[in-house]
């Protein structure tokens, strides 16, 4: 067995990649380079009623997105391919043909009539080594009339044969030993001849070895099918090569009980899905991270910390920090809660972190839009820095900093009312003069001659300030008011207090 670790994300194309499935991806992430190990991804398409079109490259976009890397895959390649299990047909009809052979399988060619009619006669019917013996199988029929059926075209599938009796054992790196008897499970379904493919737990077990993908950590919910693979493994010959299993805790609704689904993002307002996602057959647009102004790094940094901790107190951790700190003992066993609320708080923290180049990137088109016109990249990545305090997400730098771009056409009334007096007027008139004085507008020096400026008059300090916050921004809101008219051209500042005195009417008396 190679020693290298090697994982494995193995989605299906089946619609948009859950934000459950994203996590596991992140962990398996993790794991491979904590551990200096390999990431593949593999799609697993052998469901062919259930394949998306389109699913495949979502699949493959929220994961660069993200900053998932991945280093085999159908994109890009690698020695241990194909990475698409519908081109993998010949590969597993072998491994269908050993187990055949090897009397570890049967053929079955019971209908879909057929099997309802014995559910429906037997309470709690499983196919297994109590009821195979009544079916239509390899195992009751003639060997040549199996082969006659077979050559006239009758469909049939390929069943596992598990023995009875057997104390199966799972080693699971989260939950420790788990020990299940072989006479609760069935004899699964491993092939399809209908359409030539095989089901989930073979082609699942062939790659896995295939591919010497050393550790499989995957969600909770396939828990149950891992003393089947295991049992698989043995039926192979392969258990010197057998992967360590890890069973992630499941994604909680973040109200009430049960596992986190898209109706719960619906109800309560956030997205379930990385990437916006439109239904090609239902025309249905769900939201998206990242469409929705989340970071990729605050997402990363949020489900990260959803059934694991690092040890300590850290909270605020980067891709590397996370890798650094990342180690499977400390994944909890039960499921976690998804408090979207906290993923806003995280949004938020990456927000104020984000170097105001960044910012102003993700600034600009919003500007662009709102205003039909193009600003200086520069100007504009520094007024979404001075408010990225009050925001949470790119979307609502505009409510905070929208006077940067515009003037003001109207002034809050219930600001008006409150600052603006019959004397004031005549007050912003004299800052003006004030204004057109100051050769260097920086914050400070502008700030210490403006209020030197007031006390040397007797005035109301904050009378004076908010009436000119309220000429320039149109109401008593944002950022400190000389890092505003630093910012803003000197012109555009006076232009503005000069209109507020033509348009704001004086007070009644």
């Amino acid at each position: 067995m190679n020693k290298k670790v090697r994982v494995r994300f193995a989605p299906s194309p089946t619609g948009p990649l859950h934000i459950g499935g994203v996590r596991t991806a992140l962990y398996n992430y993790l794991f491979a380079r904590k551990n200096g190990g390999d990431m593949i991804l593999r799609i697993e398409d052998t469901d062919s009623n259930r394949f998306v079109p389109g699913a495949e490259d979502y699949i493959n976009e929220s994961l660069k997105w993200l900053g998932i890397g991945i280093d085999e895959g159908v994109r890009e390649g690698g020695a241990y391919g194909p990475y698409k299990q519908s081109e993998r047909r010949d590969i597993y009809r072998r491994h269908v043909d050993q187990l055949l052979k090897d009397g570890k399988a049967y053929i079955a060619f019971d209908t879909p009539e057929e099997l309802a009619a014995i559910r429906a006669e037997v309470p709690n019917f499983q196919y297994d080594a109590s009821t195979r013996g009544r079916m239509r199988n390899s195992l009751t029929m003639p060997a040549d009339e199996v082969q006659r059926l077979i050559d006239a075209g009758e469909q049939y599938v390929v069943r596992f044969k598990i023995d009875p009796g057997r104390e199966v054992r799972v080693n699971d790196l989260i939950r420790g030993e788990v020990v299940i008897n072989s006479s609760v499970l069935d004899d699964k379904v491993l092939y399809k001849s209908v359409d030539g493919l095989p089901t989930y737990h073979l082609a699942n077990i062939v790659d896995d070895h295939l591919m010497e993908v050393t550790h499989v950590i995957r969600g909770e919910e396939w828990l149950p099918s891992a003393p089947l693979h295991v049992l698989l493994y043995e039926a192979f010959g392969w258990t010197d090569t057998m992967p360590r299993f890890a069973h992630l805790p499941l994604l909680l609704k973040p109200v009430g009980n049960g596992k986190l689904s898209k109706r719960d993002g619906d109800k309560l307002g956030f997205p379930v899905f990385p990437l916006e996602w439109h239904d090609p057959k239902s025309g249905e647009v769900s939201s998206g991270y990242r469409e929705k102004g989340y970071l990729p790094e605050a997402v990363i940094n949020f489900l990260a910390l959803l059934g694991w901790n690092p040890g300590d107190d850290s909270e605020l951790m980067d891709m590397q920090q996370l890798i650094a700190k990342f180690d499977l003992e400390h994944c909890s066993k039960s499921g976690a809660k998804f408090d979207y609320q906290k993923g806003t708080w995280f949004n938020h923290e990456y927000m104020m972190r984000l170097p105001d180049e960044r910012l102003g990137e993700l600034f600009m088109p919003i500007v662009r839009e709102k205003t039909g016109k193009e600003f200086d990249p520069e100007y504009v990545a520094r007024a979404a820095s001075l408010v990225k305090g009050r925001v949470n997400f790119a979307g609502d730098l505009w409510d905070q900093a929208d006077f940067f771009f515009k003037a003001p056409t109207e002034y809050a009334a219930k600001d008006v009312k409150k600052r603006w007096s019959a004397d004031t007027p005549r007050i912003m008139g004299e800052l003006i003069e004030v204004l057109e004085g100051i050769d260097d507008m920086s914050s400070a020096n502008a700030e210490k001659i403006v209020l030197d400026w007031i006390a040397s008059k007797g005035y109301h300090l904050g009378n004076v300030m908010n009436a000119f916050r309220l000429a320039v921004v149109g109401a008593c809101r944002g950022p400190h008011m000389f890092d505003i008219t630093e910012l803003m051209p000197r012109e555009e500042v006076i232009a503005r207090v000069r209109r507020a005195i033509e348009q704001i009417p004086a007070p009644e008396a």
